[in-house]
């Protein structure tokens, strides 16, 4: 528990300053002392500034595991703990993504990011179908998803909608579900 209080110290430290003055404009000991821990520290746990303000949307949950059933409905479950811990953290989340907004060069760190968890969700698929991991299948169903959680978040994240974040994923995968 201390290891993730730290990560969000750390993250929310480093969010905070770059919406305040600009990414390009805060510095990794100004981080640190936000955060009440040495740059080594920061370093234990990031390893460029940019990579504490983007993040990793499921760290700390396990890698996904989508059992029987229908397929959206499983990935769904799959999905929850992390779409949960979105959700405990929202305004982090509503900072981030103002702060990446502000300072399109984080973008690519994005992408990169969102990349790597279609790419384990693709593994997960490809291991639920019994499929070599090379296979289309896996690799659309995991980008399509990936963009319906992305819509999701994005609807989520408006101001005024007080809606859970698993409730607007559920709205989006039965658009999918239906076409």
């Amino acid at each position: 528990m201390k290891r993730r209080q730290t990560r969000v110290a750390l993250i929310t430290a480093a969010l905070r300053l770059a919406d305040e003055r600009g990414a390009d404009r805060v510095t990794v000991d100004e981080i640190s002392a936000a955060a009440e821990v040495s740059p080594r520290t920061f370093f234990n746990y990031f390893t460029t500034k940019e990579d504490a303000l983007v993040g990793d949307p499921l760290e700390g949950c396990a890698p996904p595991s989508i059992g029987d059933g229908p397929l959206l409905d499983a990935m769904l479950e799959s999905l929850a703990p992390a779409l949960d811990q979105i959700q405990q953290d929202r305004d982090l989340w509503l900072l981030r993504m103002r702060v990446i907004a502000a300072n399109p060069q984080l973008l690519p760190l994005l992408i990169a990011a969102a990349a790597s968890a279609e790419q384990r969700l693709a593994g997960a698929l490809a291991q639920r179908g019994d499929l070599p991991t090379d296979h289309a299948f896996p690799q659309v169903v995991a980008s399509v998803a990936n963009a319906a959680v992305r819509v999701a978040v994005m609807r989520w994240a408006k101001d005024g909608d007080t809606r859970p974040l698993l409730h607007h994923v559920r709205e989006a995968f039965a658009i999918l579900a239906s076409i």
